[in-house]
């Protein structure tokens, strides 16, 4: 994409100090922009860098004095980090904003789906799906048989979508997640052989989701595992059958949450938690990372540790933990000194 500096001025609503005919086709950071790109000053700190910057455009603060003259055009905004935002964002929508099916992907005749669709390069949709306006399908994303999309969702390339699932509006699901997989469950038999439980239910994803790569989100064994609107999952996050994970809730990466366990509203929940099957997690709750879950957790909780306790009460234990050579040393020495 390709816009001059008066184009990009009227995008940002900020005024042009230079030549109104630069051209930039890309963005980039000031300190390895070059004469095609538009970069942004919004920390202070990094002011000595407009001095010898090769980008075509800087976006500056209209406050900002100039020690000696500079090379790039410079528009000038009242908050170069709010303007930069907004720049991205419309680099953002020109990426997604292509429509049609590509002749390579493969689409069953029973396929129902609404106003500009791009279904990118060897995408399949199996019988009964349903997709919603304005979606955009990348290459290499399969989707079952009976999947239902909402409006303006974006999956990214690699996405399996099992059979049965539910999408709802405007979500966001990145490369190589999987959603609706088998549950893990087994049973034994006289012999103690492992028996495959069968998960017959789905995965119900509510609007405004977003999802990380690499991500699995199992299917229930009977109803769904659902994760509720504006919930946000990082990259590599477990979330096993018959969870339910509230609304408002950010899981980062590496998280996992075993089998049936409910976690409500607006929690936080830090990188590499693990959080056992069968619980309930209230709402408000903040897990720190590494944290290990055994049990049910109150409302507006904050935890730490293995197992996980009151935030708090880690920090006071773990004094007493990283001392404990030094008492154990002070120990032993009382101990010897008692038996002479």
């Amino acid at each position: 994409m390709k816009l001059k500096a008066q184009e990009v001025a009227d995008l940002v609503g900020g005024v042009v100090d230079g030549d109104k005919e630069s051209t930039i086709t890309k963005l980039s950071k000031i300190e390895s922009g070059d004469n095609k790109s538009l970069s942004f000053l919004g920390n202070p700190k990094y002011n000595e860098y407009i001095y010898k910057s090769e980008a075509s455009i800087v976006i500056v603060n209209k406050d900002l004095e100039l020690k000696k003259p500079v090379k790039p055009t410079l528009i000038r905004v009242e908050d170069p980090n709010i303007a930069f935002s907004l720049l991205l964002d419309h680099f953002n929508n020109q990426n997604i904003s292509k429509k049609g099916i590509d002749p390579n992907s493969s689409m069953h005749k029973s396929v129902n789906y609404g106003e500009n669709l791009f279904f990118g390069n060897f995408s399949v949709a199996e019988e009964g799906v349903a997709i919603g306006d304005n979606v955009k399908i990348q290459s290499q994303v399969y989707i079952g048989e009976n999947v239902k999309i909402g409006n303006n969702c974006i999956i990214y390339p690699g996405v399996k979508i099992y059979r049965n699932t539910v999408i709802g509006n405007n979500c966001i699901i990145h490369s190589g997640t999987v959603i609706g997989s088998d549950g893990f469950g087994f049973n034994f038999d006289s012999k103690g052989n492992t028996l495959k439980v069968v998960h017959n239910g789905n995965v119900i994803i509510e609007d405004d989701v977003e999802i990380g790569s690499n991500c699995t989100i199992d299917r229930a064994t009977l109803g769904s595992t659902i994760i509720k609107s504006g919930a946000k999952l990082d990259n590599l996050v477990q979330i096993a059958h018959n969870v339910v994970i509230g609304r408002n809730t950010c899981l980062a990466a590496q998280v996992g949450v075993a089998g049936s366990t409910i976690i409500g509203d607006n929690c936080l929940i830090g990188g590499q938690a693990g959080i056992a099957g069968h619980l309930k997690i209230g709402d408000r709750v903040q897990m720190q990372a590494k944290s290990g879950v055994l049990k049910n957790i109150k409302s507006d909780s904050v935890i730490m540790g293995y197992p996980a306790i009151n935030y708090m009460d880690y920090n006071k234990s773990y004094v007493h933990f990283k001392n404990l050579p030094s008492v154990m040393k002070f120990i032993h020495k009382l101990m010897k000194k008692n038996v002479e």
